[in-house]
């Protein structure tokens, strides 16, 4: 009763808001307002780009401009050979519907109502995802000049991303649905890293091009060079080892020269730094966010045991990938069988969950 008379009553503003997100199925408003941050940046984010499946007219046109479709030289890269362009159109094509359609899997409205719509919706997501990431690493080693650092976040990121989902569709199949939710939640962060390391990339080439900040220098290859002047003359005067056009000559990274290589060598001289940065900050911020929602991560484990005891599954509300499971944490219980082994003065009776049934 204290509690209920310490409960202050809904003023306007909240009142207001839960007609909102009420409806699409939120209970709490900090959920609504986490799921317009993340999933409508993703969303946002993936709207903005659907411009680049025009390949050539947009994103690779003859004549580029300025802040649009992809960065200076990078067309050049992979247009060079068959492989990379093969490479940058399956990630292009796959991994931007695939973006837009996972914000739809996190509404619980959907879940509730269009279970149907929810798991056909789930598995195009996961197999235009992993189109999508082989696409990326095919055309890891030449993007934004392929350094090693570059290689190395993007298979990292590769394999965090198809492991997150493998092990969230396996419980998936468990039933043990707070697994389920904790992976794929998990998944999308990694994957949603590439739009803060858009943010982090161009802070960073702003800042590196500052007066007193450097000047930092970027080894270009003198046939990428050769793609931004149609006059060789002009070339070789500015670059004169550029002669031979398999030569690499030092390009100052600067954002603010505002020539094609100088743009190019900036962001290249910070992607690969801003991407380790954006994953390592997606990658702690989904544990402190599992970690602040325990509440709905034992509602789903309670739901879990209930369907896992209906399939027939012997430890029912652990037969998934669960930490009492793998590790050494206590043996997860329903609450209902808590209490009641409480009742027993611990009993050695074993519970439900634990008598074993005729499937695995």
């Amino acid at each position: 009763m204290a509690e209920i008379a310490s409960r202050r009553p809904a003023h306007a503003f909240v009142v207001a808001t839960r007609k909102v997100y009420h409806p699409v199925g939120f209970k709490k408003g900090y959920n609504f307002v986490l799921w317009c941050i993340f999933a409508g940046a993703m969303l946002g984010f993936c709207l903005a780009r659907f411009q680049y499946l025009d390949y050539y007219g947009v994103y690779c046109p003859e004549t580029p401009s300025p802040g649009r479709g992809a960065a200076p030289g990078e067309c050049y890269r992979y247009n060079s050979r068959d492989l990379y362009k093969i490479g940058i159109k399956l990630h292009l094509y796959t991994i931007l519907p695939a973006g837009f359609l996972a914000c739809f899997q996190f509404v619980p409205a959907i879940r509730y109502k269009a279970l149907l719509f929810h798991r056909i919706n789930g598995y195009l997501v996961v197999l235009l995802s992993l189109v999508g990431t082989a696409g990326a690493l095919m055309i890891a080693r030449i993007s934004f000049g392929g350094g090693v650092d570059t290689q190395t976040a993007v298979g990292l990121m590769a394999i965090m991303f198809v492991a997150a989902l493998a092990i969230s569709l396996y419980n998936v199949k468990k039933l043990q649905l707070e697994q389920h939710r904790a992976w794929m939640l998990r998944a999308w962060f990694y994957a949603g890293s590439i739009i803060t390391m858009r943010l982090i990339g161009i802070i960073m080439a702003q800042v590196t091009s500052m007066q007193g900040m450097g000047p930092y220098f970027v080894a270009y290859p003198c046939d990428v060079l050769a793609s931004f002047y149609r006059n060789s003359t002009v070339l070789y005067a500015k670059y004169p080892a550029c002669s031979s056009l398999s030569a690499h000559v030092p390009v100052e990274a600067n954002f603010n020269l505002k020539s094609p290589e100088t743009i190019g060598a900036s962001m290249q001289a910070t992607f690969g730094t801003a991407l380790w940065l954006a994953l390592a900050v997606h990658a702690i911020g989904v544990e402190i966010y599992l970690h602040l929602t325990p509440a709905e991560a034992n509602r789903l484990r309670n739901i879990s045991y209930q369907r896992q005891i209906e399939a027939g599954y012997c430890n029912a509300g652990r037969a998934g990938l669960t930490a009492d499971r793998l590790g050494d944490a206590a043996i997860w219980r329903p609450e209902a069988a808590a209490i009641k082994e409480d009742l027993e003065d611990a009993s050695i009776t074993p519970s439900v969950h634990e008598t074993p049934t005729a499937k695995p």
